[in-house]
């Protein structure tokens, strides 16, 4: 079963892009996020929104 929170390590990855870009993103809200405590994590259905809104065209 593949985990519905992501890390930022793991959205990286995901996405196939660095770790220091995909942390600025989420510092920058521009990839919906949350921390708990001092860690970010991103929801995976956040995450399939945000990259649908990318294939329309528009930007983050």
């Amino acid at each position: 079963m593949e985990p519905e929170i992501l890390t930022v390590s793991q959205v990286a990855k995901y996405l196939q892009i660095s770790e220091m870009t995909t942390y600025k993103l989420v510092q920058e809200g521009r990839i919906p996020a949350f921390k708990i405590g001092r860690h970010w994590r991103v929801k995976k259905s956040d995450l399939s929104d945000l990259i649908e809104k990318l294939k329309n065209g528009e930007r983050i």
